[in-house]
């Protein structure tokens, strides 16, 4: 086989017609290599200029997430940052949205590079640009639950809806956030279940923990109850609670009793309302129950449901209600012998009945 190849390429060099093809191949290449520097070079510029601005847009953004995360450390610890949410919240923030824009920024970036490559060598890009489009729209049907999805986590960041260590009711779920994404936010109920819930099947969003909060306690009273006293007593216990530590932080407005909810025959109910810092104040109405009904003890003042107060009044005899014993109750009594039904006689014995 070796010597056949050696003879085929012998025969081909002693072909006259063999000079004159290597002299075309040459002088097709002279003619065309400045066309092919020019493809490659523009091919190289293009990929070059992609690179350094990707790497540029990239580090634009990690600098200014990298801000974000200072600013929040700077303020993390005042007043000011009580107000706000907490580090690890807006931490967690900052890094998905700088994973996405950097994401955006390098398929824009690569994907235009990527065109401009294929139309350097003449390609007609409109075939590819409608397949893209029809490959796209059946993704699209296909996977429109992932994309739904996708798109409502890229909203949630974004606009701060909710963040890590939020209470939120999603509806679906409610509970404590412990991870935000960009497909799947996840929360811890009440009861300890980690619950994963799909960020487009969320439909309303109720955040507990972002403003401020209402602590609402309920004071239920009998009628006879003096309000003016009941007034004052709410009031000065309001005063004591917002000037003691930690209460003092926690409370945003003074305690407030609003007034009747509601009167009844037998109750009355007062409603006593404060303002306090947001997630807190299932912890403040306990103790605020806790110290009015500890106060209304000292003060005599009734709760309903506590036991009746003593009074004078002497206790009826238990005995006064109970009948007096029936004489039918004995069975050798002269009524119950003269009561009980007379047994039938037998017949004499030896006779017949007649």
């Amino acid at each position: 086989m070796f010597r056949s190849v050696l003879a085929s390429f012998a025969g081909r060099a002693a072909d006259p017609d063999t000079p004159r093809s290597a002299t075309e191949a040459a002088d097709w290449i002279q003619r065309n290599w400045s066309t092919w520097l020019a493809v490659g070079l523009r091919i190289v510029l293009i990929l070059v200029i992609a690179v350094v601005l990707r790497t540029a847009i990239r580090r634009t953004i990690t600098r200014l997430i990298d801000r974000m995360n200072r600013t929040v450390q700077a303020v993390d610890g005042t007043a000011l940052g009580g107000l706000l949410v907490n580090a690890e919240r807006r931490r967690q923030r900052s890094q998905a949205i700088g994973s996405v824009l950097r994401s955006v920024a390098s398929f824009l970036v690569l994907g235009t590079a990527a065109l401009m490559v294929l139309s350097t060598f003449k390609i007609n890009l409109a075939p590819l640009l409608a397949s893209a489009g029809v490959a796209g729209v059946a993704i699209g049907f296909g996977a429109r639950n992932l994309v739904t999805d996708f798109l409502s986590g890229v909203f949630m960041i974004l606009e701060d809806q909710y963040g890590v260590g939020d209470s939120i009711d999603a509806g679906v779920a409610s509970g404590e956030v412990i991870e935000v994404g960009l497909r799947v936010t996840k929360l811890r109920g009440d009861n300890g279940a980690i619950w994963y819930v799909r960020n487009g099947e969320v439909k309303r969003i109720g955040n507990l923990s972002q403003g401020w909060s209402t602590a609402h306690v309920d004071v239920t009273l009998h009628p006879e109850e003096d309000l003016d006293a009941v007034r004052d007593r709410l009031t000065a216990i309001g005063q004591d609670f917002a000037r003691e530590e930690p209460w003092n932080e926690k409370l945003w407005g003074p305690v407030e009793v609003l007034g009747l909810d509601s009167v009844l025959l037998d109750s009355m109910v007062v409603h006593v309302s404060a303002k306090t810092m947001p997630g807190q104040a299932l912890s403040v109405e306990r103790e605020l129950r806790w110290r009015i009904k500890r106060a209304f003890d000292e003060a005599g003042i009734r709760i309903v449901g506590n036991p009746p107060l003593p009074d004078d009044t002497p206790a009826a005899d238990p005995s006064a209600g109970v009948a007096p014993p029936s004489a039918y109750a004995s069975s050798s009594s002269p009524q119950s012998e003269n009561a009980s039904p007379i047994p039938p006689q037998s017949p004499p014995q030896g006779g017949r009945a007649k």
